[in-house]
């Protein structure tokens, strides 16, 4: 990966598109559905809206002499740009926090969204986590 190209203006508009998107999902069907009914959903309203989406891309650890190919897979990237980890649960944990550092780095990307649907709000459920975010 590591292609972002996105300026800080680009990458938060693109962040706006998709909080928006999983806003309008979340009233939509509201909590209580399991994760793949909300990325699936997700998926379709972030089409709508012209962005390009890539389910489960299959991430590489690299440790010293070792590569492991396909060790981590996000939930969407969106972009090429914006990491997204889906989650339905009464409360993230920091360990999903993390989750989502851990990818952005072995992604080489600047920003993902760590999004729960089982908030009561998505606002609530909203988690924006940055890795060396452009400062332009």
């Amino acid at each position: 990966m590591g292609e972002q190209l996105l300026t800080a203006r680009e990458l938060n508009a693109c962040t706006g598109t998709i909080i928006d998107a999983a806003i309008e999902v979340h009233k939509t069907v509201g909590p209580g559905l399991f994760e793949k009914a909300y990325v699936a959903c997700l998926m379709s309203e972030l089409h709508r809206r012209g962005l390009t989406i890539e389910r489960q891309v299959k991430l590489t650890l690299r440790y010293k002499d070792l590569v492991v190919p396909g060790a981590y897979y996000p939930d969407l990237i969106v972009s090429k740009s914006v990491i997204v980890e889906v989650k339905a649960m009464e409360a993230v944990a920091p360990i999903h926090e993390r989750q989502v550092t851990t990818y952005l780095r072995l992604a080489d990307l600047r920003v993902g969204l760590l999004l729960n649907f089982g908030q009561q709000t998505m606002k609530a459920g909203t988690h924006r986590i940055v890795n060396g975010f452009p400062a332009d």
